[in-house]
């Protein structure tokens, strides 16, 4: 089974939901992860040491999918998948790469 290796590239911030729907009007930037970071996992159940529980909930399908050697036909190149938590106050976006032994 191949593994997936997650690249952090961009921790976003929608201020306009902040100030709009936040209970914490000072709400920034989300502090699990920054920009660059990278995970490594090699099952798919296994969510990787330091990972947001909830940011892995919402990626996990796409993850899978690569792992099972699925592709995403609107991202170049095959076994790659750009992806998002759905935190929609602060979103994480990550590049999910399957990576052949």
């Amino acid at each position: 089974m191949a593994k997936v290796k997650i690249t952090v590239l961009k921790r976003t911030l929608m201020k306009d939901f902040i100030e709009d729907y936040s209970k914490d009007p000072n709400l920034d930037y989300c502090e699990t992860f920054k920009e660059g970071q990278v995970f490594y996992t090699e099952k798919v159940s296994k969510m990787p040491e330091g990972f947001c529980g909830f940011a892995w909930a919402d990626i996990h399908k796409d993850i899978v999918a690569l792992v099972t050697g699925g592709n995403f036909s609107w991202i170049k190149g095959e076994g790659k998948q750009i992806t998002c938590c759905t935190d929609g106050l602060r979103p994480v976006y990550f590049l999910i790469e399957r990576v052949e032994d």
